[in-house]
């Protein structure tokens, strides 16, 4: 009998779920919900609260209120009786940090504290951390601290420790009165099983753990604030677990609630782009998987630990147990493309997509792709939410060069996705430089499969081919296939993640190959990019200055 299992992925702006053929990978349902609050970044629900700038919340009841239905709505679509489903796998974003008392309540659940911002979930996309971000680098560079070399040689805003630096600093009482602080994902996982197992991936990549250095030392911490002295011991936990393995089982009162079977094996969470890995078929070093959405995530593998400046981290089982997994990434992709939709695309533009009944996207694609590599005469840096990789810098910002009163909308949204291109060139070029050999590209997320003209922009400025996911989830796909391996074969599922992604791992016909003269053009192109690249990234502070006076007002 056919035996199945459930991914919960948890994105920035809702949550999914599949239910999937274990045999063989093959998605029998979905359901998805958005959340109700979405990203809170003005002001707090129910209150007039204002948030400052860079300021992203999230309400952690919108994602009990989204798991009590997509698992429920998931089973019923599928038609499947809950006893063949044999495990449940969860991904999350991350850093995404929720303040808990002893029982496991984040603290905005308490009347008394909604009106304090400091006790809402800190999304992943909170960049108010950056002052904080900045002395922990400053302090760790002369202190020659050895963890700081494990992820580029600088941490970002986004992750715990500066989250935390902030919280203390601003809002002790808040600090003091969490019993202890967890990332998202693992606050499923303790929903769905009553355990508190914290994921190594998370660990590893957003809150400076090691598998053999542990956190960043007591010394260290009490620098950065006295009370982070015994952060670890008091408020998070020294015990970290490996992707893959079995968090517990699925609860009695997740059982009522949801249809699934009590007793159901629960895998420990991850970073939703870490599990596309396997989903896209594939468990070994030399190749390279881009999850292409809002944002951007490169993972790879490999046998060894190379300190890489740049990236976001080397992590040990955080992508495939036994391997180095290496994070980079971009801050904005998708949110680049949606940013200039909703604010620079003129009236008749708008009219022109109405009257050919096709999407404003499908518009600007079918004029860019009339446009050779270079004719344009722009030159774009995709910094519109800061740099990830390899700058690693929040306030750094966006740039379009070479606009005249010719410049048409058309030209403006190509020259940014080359831009985007061009970054992700930056990351291979940068792992490449250091040793990791990077053979093959995967890509997944919904860019992906939406859009050609990106991905063969990708495919030449990489001069690369380019394989695309089977699946429209990929990300829920990989927690699937996690979920079977801490089921266990005599379960029906896997005993390990290798052979999941061999029989469970989807990838279209489709490949995209890179075209000789625009790889020559962009080749030109890309060099003049990395001048841009380094000057406004690293020598003239110009954009921060802008912020600064910005921020101000």
């Amino acid at each position: 009998m056919a035996k199945y299992t459930i991914g919960l992925d948890f994105g920035t702006l809702s949550a999914r779920a599949v239910l999937v053929d274990v045999s063989n990978g093959l998605e029998i349902s979905m359901s998805s919900k958005e959340y109700a609050s979405g990203v809170i970044n003005t002001v707090l629900p129910n209150t007039d609260i204002k948030l400052k700038e860079d300021w992203a919340l999230q309400d952690p009841k919108d994602y009990l209120d989204v798991l009590y239905h997509i698992i429920p709505d998931v089973i019923e679509k599928s038609g499947v009786n809950s006893e063949d489903i044999i495990g449940v796998g969860v991904d999350f974003t991350s850093c995404t940090i929720l303040p808990i008392d002893s029982k496991g309540n984040p603290l905005c659940f308490y009347e008394k504290h909604r009106k304090n911002p400091y006790s809402w979930a800190k999304l992943w996309k909170d960049h108010s951390a950056q002052y904080y971000a900045d002395i922990l680098n400053e302090l760790a560079i002369q202190k020659n601290e050895e963890f700081l070399r494990l992820y580029g040689g600088k941490i970002s805003s986004e992750w715990m420790i500066p989250k935390l630096m902030q919280m203390v600093s601003e809002s002790p009482e808040t600090y003091d009165q969490a019993h202890s602080f967890i990332e998202a994902g693992d606050w499923i996982v303790f929903k769905l099983t009553g355990q508190f197992k914290r994921n190594c991936c998370a660990a590893g990549f957003k809150a400076t753990w090691n598998s053999k250095l542990g956190y960043p030392s007591g010394d260290f911490l009490k620098m950065l604030h006295p009370k982070l002295e015994n952060l670890v011991e008091d408020k998070l936990s020294n015990d970290i677990f490996s992707i893959g393995t079995k968090a517990g089982y699925v609860n009695e009162e997740i059982a009522k609630k949801t249809g699934l079977k009590d007793g159901t094996a629960v895998s420990v969470a991850s970073i939703d782009a870490h599990v596309a890995f396997p989903a896209m078929g594939i468990s070994s070093p030399g190749n390279m998987v881009i999850i292409v959405g809002t944002s951007t995530c490169n993972i790879l593998i490999d046998e060894r630990e190379i300190k890489i400046p740049g990236i976001s981290g080397v992590v040990k089982d955080a992508v495939i147990p036994g391997y180095y997994g290496y994070e980079a990434g971009q801050a904005a992709v998708g949110d680049i493309f949606n940013w200039f939709i909703n604010n620079c695309v003129p009236v008749n533009y708008v009219e022109e997509a109405r009257n050919k009944k096709i999407t404003i996207f499908e518009l600007l694609n079918e004029k860019s792709a009339k446009l050779k590599p270079g004719e344009t005469g722009l030159l774009c840096l995709d910094w519109l939410n800061g740099n990830r990789s390899t700058l690693i810098d929040a306030d750094l910002s966006g740039m379009i060069l070479g606009l005249t009163l010719s410049t048409k909308p058309e030209e403006i949204y190509r020259a940014l996705i080359e831009a985007t291109a061009f970054g992700q060139n930056m990351i291979v070029e940068t792992f490449r430089n250091h040793g990791i050999k990077i053979d093959s590209i995967y890509a997944c997320g919904g860019i992906s499969k939406k859009n050609p003209l990106l991905m063969q922009i990708y495919a030449d400025v990489m001069n690369m081919n380019i394989k695309i996911s089977e699946s429209d989830q990929a990300v829920a796909l990989g927690a699937a296939m996690f979920g079977a391996v801490s089921a266990g074969n005599k379960s029906g599922g896997y005993d390990s993640i290798e052979e999941a992604a061999s029989r469970m791992g989807r990838l279209l016909d489709i490949v995209y190959k890179p075209i000789e003269t625009n790889v020559e053009a962009y080749q030109a192109i890309y060099k003049e990019y990395k001048k841009l690249y380094n000057y406004f990234g690293r020598e003239n502070d110009v954009m921060k200055k802008l912020k600064k006076m910005k921020s101000e007002y």
